[in-house]
């Protein structure tokens, strides 16, 4: 079996020796250590296709470190933030147009769908699109998250007539991104989680925010794709909605959020939890030995019987030392055999 169908094999919690891993950096904590890690993991194929133009720094970082699952180019839309109407920055009106938008250069469909066969057929990795800040997140990037947390109050019809718009755009892309077959899973970010509880009440996220995830994952599923989702904070309020709906992954799993223990207890049989080891604590404060140990004791609680992909809960930051992310990565390397 190749690292794909190691990834598929978890997912559907099928048990096995091989715990995979993808482990990711933020921008900054990639120019920090990019080097380091190359030079520590080499690995000739990668370095070879990194010189000739074919993979980014990072994504050669991803590659040679041993990540499962890699991150594969996608075309997505934006806001056009410079022709944004000037009520949307005003708290105490509600707008009553929606935001214009800009899409992706056509041509980005063709090149991302050859580099991801590219990489999945030499590299043998799931292949991954992760649209971060797709729906809720996209929504508050108009107004401002306080502004539009008390729309959720005063102006739901408008909040969701734009989320409805934001699904809509979303699923222009989503329905070119299924054709590719060489896409295994699709992520959507939204943070619905804060440190405690939700941002919203969980009525509030089932009647405006529901709706529309549910029609991209059925989307997805239709496709035979995975449904990845990235939800920051304590969600356990509406754990059992999300795999009701059909979520297969679910990323960052915050341990100072939610107990590990009890989401693999409670949910571990339904759902594939991509993370849970502590950036807040251990990865930033701790030593490379307890970085170990607690990447060991995550791994063990949550990899039982599949179902566990291992990670960080967040991506590296800055604030990690290079010991400490040398050991997540070795022991996460070590549980998968490599």
């Amino acid at each position: 079996m190749n690292k794909r169908d190691i990834i598929m094999q978890t997912i559907r919690h099928q048990g096995g020796n091989v715990v995979p891993f993808c482990i990711r950096l933020t921008d900054e904590a990639h120019e920090l250590y990019d080097d380091a890690l190359l030079r520590d993991y080499r690995n000739t194929e990668v370095m070879d296709d990194f010189r000739a133009g074919k993979l980014s720094k990072q994504e050669a970082v991803s590659l040679s470190i041993g990540n499962f699952m890699f991150e594969a180019p996608f075309p997505w839309w934006s806001w056009d933030y410079e022709k944004l109407p000037a009520v949307y920055h005003d708290p105490y009106e509600t707008p009553d147009m929606m935001p214009p938008t800009t899409d992706a250069d056509e041509a980005a469909f063709g090149a991302s769908f050859e580099k991801t066969r590219y990489i999945r057929e030499k590299y043998g990795v799931y292949m991954s699109a992760l649209v971060w800040g797709s729906h809720w997140e996209k929504a508050y990037f108009t107004r401002g998250i306080e502004a539009m947390l008390a729309d959720f109050a005063a102006a739901p019809e408008f909040v969701g007539e734009l989320l409805t718009f934001i699904i809509h755009k979303n699923m222009e892309y989503l329905n070119r991104i299924l054709q590719c077959p060489d896409y295994d899973g699709i992520l959507l970010g939204s943070d619905w989680g804060t440190q405690r509880d939700m941002m919203f009440s969980p009525t509030s996220w089932r009647k405006l925010i529901a709706p529309g995830e549910l029609t991209e994952y059925d989307a997805i599923h239709a496709a035979g794709k995975d449904v990845m989702v990235h939800s920051c904070g304590c969600i356990l309020k509406i754990m059992q909605d999300l795999c009701d709906m059909g979520v297969d992954i679910l990323n960052p799993v915050q341990p100072e959020c939610m107990d590990l223990a009890f989401l693999k207890q409670n949910y571990g049989h339904r759902i594939t939890f991509w993370g849970g080891i502590s950036t807040q604590r251990v990865l930033p404060g701790g030593t490379p030995s307890e970085v170990a140990a607690e990447t060991e004791r995550v791994i063990r609680l949550l990899s039982q019987n599949g179902g566990y992909i291992t990670c960080s809960s967040q991506e590296i930051q800055t604030d990690v030392p290079y010991e400490n992310l040398r050991a997540l990565i070795d022991t996460a390397r070590e549980f998968a055999g490599l």
